[in-house]
């Protein structure tokens, strides 16, 4: 599992996959969430505005970050 490091209080889960470059842009992000193909600490998410914070976990096509 690979670390997603930020400095303030929470990211959301279309700009972490953004800056995880699991996707390429918001628009990819959004298809991706709204897909169902994204999941925060092992449970689908369908909220791209989803606020992660340090500890939370999220995944999508193989890869997988925990945000610190």
């Amino acid at each position: 599992m690979k670390e997603l490091s930020i400095n303030t209080e929470y990211i959301t889960l279309s700009a972490a996959l953004k800056f995880s470059n699991i996707c390429m842009s918001g628009g990819e992000a959004k298809m991706a969430i709204l897909d169902g193909l994204v999941s925060v600490n092992d449970e689908v998410c369908l909220m791209r505005g989803k606020k992660l914070r340090p500890g939370d976990r999220f995944s999508a096509f193989g890869e997988s970050y925990v945000i610190v």
